[in-house]
Protein backbone atom coordinates (compact mmCIF):
# COMPACT_ATOMS: atom_id res chain seq x y z
CA UNK A 1 0.00 0.00 0.00
CA UNK A 2 1.51 2.86 -0.93
CA UNK A 3 -1.03 6.02 0.98
CA UNK A 4 -2.64 6.52 -2.16
CA UNK A 5 0.27 8.19 -3.50
CA UNK A 6 1.58 6.38 -7.34
CA UNK A 7 5.09 6.49 -7.60
CA UNK A 8 4.65 8.55 -10.62
CA UNK A 9 1.72 11.25 -9.34
CA UNK A 10 2.74 14.53 -7.91
CA UNK A 11 0.84 17.67 -6.50
CA UNK A 12 -0.31 19.93 -9.19
CA UNK A 13 0.67 22.86 -9.71
CA UNK A 14 -1.35 26.62 -9.08
CA UNK A 15 -3.67 26.23 -11.58
CA UNK A 16 -3.09 28.51 -14.57
CA UNK A 17 0.78 28.87 -12.94
CA UNK A 18 3.66 28.76 -16.03
CA UNK A 19 6.12 26.14 -14.76
CA UNK A 20 9.63 27.88 -13.41
CA UNK A 21 13.06 26.25 -13.76
CA UNK A 22 12.39 25.30 -9.95
CA UNK A 23 9.55 23.79 -10.42
CA UNK A 24 10.97 21.53 -13.51
CA UNK A 25 13.49 20.91 -10.93
CA UNK A 26 10.76 20.17 -8.51
CA UNK A 27 9.37 17.86 -10.37
CA UNK A 28 12.60 15.62 -11.16
CA UNK A 29 13.60 15.80 -7.38
CA UNK A 30 10.26 14.02 -6.66
CA UNK A 31 10.78 10.88 -8.93
CA UNK A 32 14.29 10.55 -7.26
CA UNK A 33 13.21 11.19 -3.70
CA UNK A 34 10.25 9.30 -3.60
CA UNK A 35 10.84 6.09 -3.44
CA UNK A 36 7.98 2.97 -3.08
CA UNK A 37 9.22 2.20 0.78
CA UNK A 38 9.01 5.56 1.79
CA UNK A 39 6.55 5.45 4.72
CA UNK A 40 3.17 7.19 4.08
CA UNK A 41 3.93 10.34 6.64
CA UNK A 42 7.34 10.70 5.52
CA UNK A 43 6.03 11.13 1.74
CA UNK A 44 3.54 13.38 2.86
CA UNK A 45 6.04 15.43 4.32
CA UNK A 46 8.68 15.69 1.56
CA UNK A 47 5.16 16.21 -0.62
CA UNK A 48 4.16 19.26 1.39
CA UNK A 49 7.61 20.68 1.11
CA UNK A 50 7.90 20.00 -2.08
CA UNK A 51 4.78 22.20 -2.99
CA UNK A 52 5.41 24.83 -0.70
CA UNK A 53 9.07 25.20 -2.36
CA UNK A 54 7.24 24.85 -5.81
CA UNK A 55 4.63 27.74 -4.72
CA UNK A 56 7.30 30.15 -3.29
CA UNK A 57 9.00 30.01 -6.59
CA UNK A 58 6.46 30.98 -8.86
CA UNK A 59 5.25 33.75 -6.46
CA UNK A 60 9.05 35.10 -6.76
CA UNK A 61 8.95 34.54 -10.51
CA UNK A 62 5.58 35.89 -10.76
CA UNK A 63 7.10 39.23 -8.81
CA UNK A 64 9.99 39.26 -10.78
CA UNK A 65 7.54 39.62 -14.00
CA UNK A 66 5.44 41.91 -12.43
CA UNK A 67 8.77 44.37 -11.84
CA UNK A 68 9.99 43.79 -14.90
CA UNK A 69 6.64 44.79 -16.14
CA UNK A 70 6.11 48.23 -14.39
CA UNK A 71 10.15 48.61 -15.09
CA UNK A 72 8.57 48.96 -18.80
CA UNK A 73 6.29 51.54 -17.85
CA UNK A 74 8.34 53.66 -16.41
CA UNK A 75 10.48 53.63 -19.04
CA UNK A 76 7.85 54.70 -21.23
CA UNK A 77 6.93 57.25 -18.80
CA UNK A 78 10.53 58.65 -19.13
CA UNK A 79 10.33 58.44 -23.04
CA UNK A 80 6.51 60.04 -23.20
CA UNK A 81 8.76 63.48 -21.30
CA UNK A 82 11.73 63.52 -23.52
CA UNK A 83 8.85 62.85 -26.87
CA UNK A 84 6.38 66.12 -25.50
CA UNK A 85 9.00 67.83 -27.43
CA UNK A 86 6.95 66.93 -30.26
CA UNK A 87 4.72 69.56 -29.06
CA UNK A 88 7.10 72.56 -29.39
CA UNK A 89 7.70 71.56 -32.82
CA UNK A 90 6.14 73.11 -36.12
CA UNK A 91 6.31 71.42 -39.98
CA UNK A 92 8.63 74.46 -40.77
CA UNK A 93 11.36 72.63 -38.22
CA UNK A 94 14.92 73.79 -39.85
CA UNK A 95 16.45 70.76 -37.90
CA UNK A 96 15.01 67.92 -39.90
CA UNK A 97 17.14 65.32 -37.36
CA UNK A 98 14.54 66.17 -34.56
CA UNK A 99 12.13 64.06 -36.40
CA UNK A 100 13.83 61.17 -37.08
CA UNK A 101 14.86 61.67 -33.00
CA UNK A 102 11.72 61.57 -31.87
CA UNK A 103 10.67 58.85 -34.41
CA UNK A 104 12.81 56.87 -32.73
CA UNK A 105 11.23 57.50 -29.15
CA UNK A 106 8.04 56.32 -30.57
CA UNK A 107 9.93 52.42 -31.58
CA UNK A 108 11.65 52.82 -28.60
CA UNK A 109 8.00 53.20 -26.55
CA UNK A 110 6.96 50.15 -28.40
CA UNK A 111 9.35 48.27 -28.24
CA UNK A 112 9.02 48.96 -24.48
CA UNK A 113 5.47 48.11 -25.01
CA UNK A 114 5.75 44.94 -26.21
CA UNK A 115 8.89 43.58 -23.49
CA UNK A 116 5.91 45.03 -20.93
CA UNK A 117 2.77 43.13 -22.06
CA UNK A 118 5.14 40.22 -22.70
CA UNK A 119 6.03 40.03 -19.26
CA UNK A 120 2.16 40.42 -18.28
CA UNK A 121 1.24 37.44 -20.14
CA UNK A 122 3.94 35.27 -18.29
CA UNK A 123 1.94 35.85 -15.12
Amino acid sequence: MNGGYDRGACSAPERGAPATPASELISRLRRVLRPEELNCACRETLDGALDRFDQLERRRESRRRLAAARDHKERIFALLAFLSELDTLTEAESDRSVFEELALLFIEIASSAEAGAAALREL
